[in-house]
C-alpha cells in the first residue's frame, strides 16, 4: 500500500488524498507496544522527538507520561515541500522549516 501511496503522489496527490483514495485511514500507526516496552523498562515518562501530534495523543492514551517534546528541524527542499504542507495543513503537524535552497545559497 505505500509502494502504491508513493504511486498516487508521484501522480499529484498529495500524502493524505492518496492514502484516502486507496481506502487507506490517514496514518494507521498504533501504540501500545510502544507504551508496553516502555513499562516493561521502567520508564516513568518520556519527552518525544516528533511533529507528529497524534504520536503524542497515541501515547498518552496507553499511558504514557509525555512530558515534553523535541521537535524535528526539517529541512525543506522542491522535492519534499509539498508532502510536508500536508502533513501541517492537513494533519495538524508542528514543525519549522529550514529552506536549504535559500541556506545554500547564503
Amino acid at each position: 500500500n505505500k509502494v502504491r501511496a508513493y504511486a498516487l503522489q508521484n501522480a499529484g496527490a498529495d500524502t493524505v488524498d492518496a492514502n484516502r483514495l486507496l481506502g487507506l485511514p490517514d496514518d494507521t500507526r498504533e501504540y501500545s507496544a510502544a507504551a508496553q516496552m516502555l513499562n516493561a523498562l521502567g520508564v516513568a515518562s518520556v519527552r518525544l522527538m516528533t511533529n507528529n501530534p497524534l504520536k503524542l495523543d497515541g501515547l498518552r492514551q496507553h499511558g504514557v507520561t509525555v512530558n515534553g517534546r523535541i521537535q524535528h528541524v526539517v529541512g525543506v527542499n522542491h522535492v519534499n515541500h509539498g508532502y510536508l504542507e500536508a502533513k501541517r495543513a492537513r494533519m495538524g503537524h508542528m514543525y519549522q522549516t529550514i529552506d536549504l535552497l535559500a541556506a545554500k545559497a547564503s
